[in-house]
């Protein structure tokens, strides 16, 4: 497809001069732009290796090189005549600032490697890495090798924890002998009258019958010692390779530094991804660092309040068991180590008090903004955003390209623009919705096979309560989608089913930036989408799991106002009235963590999830009240009527709570202390 320099020219507000054979023959034009300054954008990612070498070639090179894919994503498509306007899109969004660099975790490996599995096969990886590492073999079984290379341990793992540098295994000796003095001379199943040593140089128990020939053998080496301390012991190391077929770690995103290898099949070597983690081992020397991808608010989170959970989300979401509890603390602990950057604990905050960092909420709604703004400036319309992983995604959309290329497949279709994200679960309603709000039709997520599973659920009851707003506010031709692909194959048919066209829902493009606070982005998509609806309900009835929005609902008969819900709500939708017992709430506040539902005494309070749309949403409404209860002594206000009655009706048949004392009851505190001491009929500890 010829591209048109003039109108990608318009749509980028610049003079554009068009090469089609830069990395070739007209390379000098190419030097002449990274020697004049300013940034040069490379609309090639196929030749970056012969570009860099060039402008390592090219005296007096100052300025930065960036590159930019249109081949796969715009111009190899049977839509290609039809994609200048993705095309504008993709080279505006390339020329935006990189993200803004945030604080950073750090890892140091010396190099010690774990590799644990049977002897042969451990020996057998460890040929392959000990130059560059290391090596300690923990042995599973099975016998090795005569020469003995590596320090060899046995016995029972109990655990192993940590990650890159600081991996800790905890092991139990369980066998007499000790495989990393053994010296397989052999002497020992030579001696053996039971035939109990086998050639993995460990003792079968059951067989020994306590000849001790064994101990004799094995004199000079001391290799063998029945009496043998069996307390757990712990080794530290900076990586770990796994070759059993269940490794320590079965959650979805083991630490960084560990890796899992099942053996082979008899008869079989390692495949080519086998082979490309030892290479990655290899690497892992010396220091590392990678971002810290997100930011939390302990004041903001909803996890717990006076040792009471409310919401678990991130807990439950989080594929490599990062996050904890600590109720004590009333917060969530989360382990940066740990964090693979996934972001999906942040999308399914309810309230903001996990943000993601790299790259942060307000450079992803520029860098929608600025696509949907040029794809429009450039003539597109009813765009797609495609939102994908920058490894399984980015392949697969490549790959998709390719094919069309060749005819046989579609190929991305010209109003389906791609967006690479560190991760597809680090963005959520807030985002997604800003970006309907910013003129786009639709927002398809693709799900590849390297997402966890609860990643799918989390989005999917997300993308539930977006499309229950959009469908409330009369917005049929708009929409959040899930789509899940395992090939280039799948990818091109789920493509192929999205509409070209949507009803035009007469939704002019918004202006508003999206912000680090989550819940503020997400009223100012609510209001951008409420002031162009085509139908204003009152309210809009939401899914009952996964919702932000919502109102509470309380059964008055049983609500005594005690208010304990009150000081459990994090983000002051429940409110008291200092002046009267009333028990009120603000329904734009509530983020239906549930924390009033589980600290509530009396179970009188239940979730609504819906979002209200009346201006009722942002004031302070009454739930409950009931009438002051006044002290009977000297009439002052101290309770309510209800619970004041709630408490004599149950200390009624008590034997403490009888005559005076039942009075005191109804009295304020100080009134309660005069009473006490002014009694003339009741025995007080001093005339004793």
């Amino acid at each position: 497809m010829p591209l048109q320099g003039k109108i990608l020219g318009e749509a980028l507000n610049e003079e554009l001069t068009l090469h089609s054979s830069l990395c070739r023959r007209e390379a000098g034009a190419f030097q002449k732009a990274i020697v004049a300054g300013g940034e040069v954008l490379v609309a090639c990612t196929q030749e970056t290796r012969l570009f860099g070498e060039i402008a390592q070639a090219t005296e007096g090179t100052v300025s930065p090189i960036r590159f930019v894919n249109i081949r796969e994503t715009g111009g190899w498509s049977r839509d290609a005549r039809q994609a200048m306007p993705k095309i504008a899109a993709l080279l505006a969004a390339a020329r935006l600032p990189q993200p803004e660099p945030v604080g950073t975790v750090s890892f140091k490996s010396a190099g010690r490697l774990l590799i644990i599995g049977e002897l042969a096969q451990a020996e057998k990886a460890a040929a392959l890495l000990d130059d560059a590492l290391d090596v300690s073999v923990f042995s599973v079984g099975g016998s090795g090798a005569q020469e003995r290379r590596y320090p060899v341990i046995s016995g029972r793992i109990d655990s192993i924890k940590g990650w890159l540098g600081a991996f800790e295994l905890t092991w139990v000796a369980t066998n007499p002998i000790d495989l990393d003095l053994c010296t397989r001379c052999n002497a020992c199943v030579a001696a053996c009258p039971e035939g109990a040593i086998g050639l993995d140089y460990q003792i079968d128990m059951n067989k020994c019958a306590s000849h001790r020939a064994c101990l004799s053998a094995c004199d000079a080496a001391g290799a063998i010692d029945f009496g043998r301390d069996n307390s757990p012991r712990s080794e530290r190391f900076d990586l770990v390779l796994d070759l059993r077929a269940t490794p320590a770690f079965l959650r979805h995103a083991p630490p960084q530094g560990f890796f899992h290898l099942p053996p082979p099949a008899a008869g079989q070597a390692w495949g080519e991804a086998a082979i490309g983690s030892l290479l990655k081992l290899r690497e892992l020397v010396g220091e590392f660092d990678k971002p810290r991808f997100f930011n939390y608010k302990q004041k903001l989170c909803a996890h717990s309040r006076n040792e009471t959970v409310g919401c678990n989300a991130c807990i439950e979401v989080c594929s490599a068991e990062a996050i904890a509890s600590d109720k004590s603390r009333q917060q969530i602990k989360v382990n940066a180590n740990l964090c693979v950057g996934c972001g999906a604990c942040t999308t399914v905050c309810p309230s903001g008090a996990l943000t993601y960092a790299y790259p942060r909420a307000g450079e992803q709604g520029v860098k929608l903004k600025t696509l949907l703004s040029t794809y429009a400036r450039a003539g597109g319309k009813h765009p797609v955003l495609l939102l994908h992983s920058q490894e399984r995604g980015r392949v697969l959309v490549e790959e998709l390209g390719r094919a069309a290329r060749l005819g046989v497949a579609q190929g991305l279709p010209a109003h389906v623009i791609p967006v690479a994200l560190w991760h597809t679960a680090s963005v959520g309603l807030d985002v997604w919705l800003s970006a309907i709000a910013y003129g786009a039709a639709c927002v398809v997520v693709l799900i590849t096979d390297e997402e966890a599973s609860q990643y799918l659920q989390a989005l999917q009851e997300q993308m539930d309560v977006g499309d229950a707003i959009l469908r409330g506010l009369g917005y049929e031709g708009l929409a959040l989608r899930l789509i899940q692909a395992r090939s280039m194959t799948d990818l091109d048919q789920e493509l192929q089913l999205l509409p070209r066209e949507t009803p035009q829902s007469h939704l002019p493009a918004a202006r508003f930036a999206v912000t680090p606070d989550k819940r503020g982005t997400l009223e100012l998509a609510l209001g951008h989408l409420l002031e162009h609806a085509a139908q204003r309900p009152d309210a809009i009835d939401l899914p009952a799991v996964g919702s932000p929005f919502g109102s509470v609902a309380v059964d008055k008969d049983k609500c005594t106002l005690c208010l304990s819900c009150v000081s459990a709500c994090p983000v002051s939708a429940l409110q008291d009235n200092p002046l009267l017992p009333q028990f009120r709430f603000i329904e734009k506040n509530c983020v239906q963590c549930g924390l009033c539902v589980t600290t509530c005494p009396e179970d009188a309070i239940s979730l609504q999830p819906r979002l209200l749309l009346t201006a009722q949403r942002k004031e302070a409404r009454v739930l409950n009240e009931t009438q002051p209860y006044a002290c009977v002594r000297c009439g002052k206000p101290f309770g309510t009527l209800k619970a004041i009655e709630a408490m004599l009706g149950k200390l009624a048949g008590h034997a403490a709570f009888q005559g005076a004392a039942q009075e005191r009851l109804k009295m304020c505190g100080d009134c309660r202390v005069i009473d006490i001491f002014s009694a003339k009929d009741e025995t007080r500890i001093t005339d004793l």
